[in-house]
């Protein structure tokens, strides 16, 4: 057999395998599990703080008081904000808020000590934070870029587990994942954060919104 008549061959017997039936792939996934709001945010906490993430329970009603006590501890001076984000969220805080849009260069993003966004959903037993991209969430690279990501979660959207919290998700939508600050390991193990992303994680957490 030449060279030619076995390359031939293989690609017959590739195109032959991908016309096989389709197989079933059973997806058994625990969905629909529920805890109470307590457990739930216990959990939910736990998993933030083992990721190095600073959480800040409160009451809807002093959303803006701990926003701008972690802004001030943080000594951020110039906040950007997604251009639908919850103007009373900034109502208490008394440096620079810059509205974001797609004419913002992301360079030029660098510029902002932090930068405070909502959330669309949450998985208490991961500790993940889903963005999607909606008006108060913003574009990916302005909750990316600063240094500080301030982000408010309603606990009402915190769910127990990824199928629950993925179910709730616009597939079409572009999600981006938060699991505590961005973090890596060298080639030493040493950990190293900030890499690809804000170095420090602080998660205001509405407890009856």
């Amino acid at each position: 057999m030449t060279a030619r008549e076995t390359v031939l061959g293989r690609v017959r017997d590739a195109l032959a395998l991908s016309r096989a039936p389709e197989v079933a792939v059973p997806r058994a996934y625990l969905t629909g599990r529920t805890l109470p709001d307590e457990e739930r945010l216990a959990l939910f906490v736990d998993r933030l703080v083992d990721y190095k993430a600073r959480v800040h329970p409160c009451t809807a009603d002093r959303t803006a008081a701990v926003v701008a006590e972690v802004l001030r501890e943080r000594g951020a001076r110039k906040v950007g904000v997604p251009a639908g984000l919850d103007p009373t969220w900034l109502g208490a805080y008394d440096g620079e808020v810059r509205e974001d849009s797609a004419d913002v260069p992301a360079p030029a993003l660098d510029a902002l000590d932090a930068v405070v966004t909502a959330s669309a959903v949450s998985c208490a037993e991961t500790g993940t934070i889903f963005l999607d991209g909606s008006s108060g969430q913003g574009r990916r690279a302005l909750s990316l870029v600063p240094d500080l990501h301030v982000c408010v979660v309603d606990l009402s959207s915190v769910t127990v587990g990824v199928p629950e919290a993925v179910a709730r998700l616009v597939p079409e939508r572009p999600t981006t994942l938060i699991s505590g600050p961005s973090a890596t390991s060298d080639i030493e193990l040493e950990r190293v954060e900030g890499v690809h992303g804000p170095r420090t994680l602080e998660v205001v957490i509405r407890t009856d919104a």
